[in-house]
C-alpha cells in the first residue's frame, strides 16, 4: 500500500528539520570562524600600532623582494625575447631591424 499524503508530508518535514539542524550547525561554525578572524584582525591592528618599527621593517623587506623579483623577471623576459628575435635574423626586412636592435643592445653592454 502506497504511503498516504500525510505520511509523505511528515517524512518531508523530518527531512527539512534535519537540513535545518545542519544549517544551524554550519552557522555556528561560521560564527566561530568570523569571531576568530575578527580577533586576528584586531590583534594585527594592535601589533601595528604598538610596534611601528616592525611594520616598517616588514614593508621594507616586502618592497625589496618585490623590486628584486621585478628586476630578475624583466631580465629573464628580455633575454627570452632577445633569443626569440635572434631566430628571425634571416628574414629579409624584419631581420635588418632586429640586427640593428641587437647591435644597439650590444653597444651598451659592459
Amino acid at each position: 500500500m502506497p504511503p498516504s499524503p500525510t505520511d509523505r508530508l511528515l517524512a518531508r518535514i523530518d527531512e527539512l528539520l534535519a537540513e535545518l539542524q545542519e544549517v544551524r550547525k554550519l552557522n555556528e561554525r561560521m560564527d566561530k570562524i568570523a569571531l576568530f578572524l575578527e580577533d586576528i584582525r584586531l590583534a594585527d591592528v594592535i601589533q601595528n600600532y604598538t610596534a611601528p618599527s616592525k611594520l616598517l621593517w616588514i614593508n621594507f623587506l616586502a618592497g625589496l623582494a618585490r623590486g628584486l623579483g621585478l628586476t630578475i623577471g624583466t631580465a629573464i623576459v628580455l633575454a627570452l625575447l632577445g633569443s626569440f628575435l635572434s631566430q628571425f635574423l634571416s628574414v629579409p626586412i624584419i631581420g635588418d631591424y632586429i640586427r640593428q636592435l641587437i647591435d644597439y643592445v650590444q653597444a651598451y653592454r659592459p
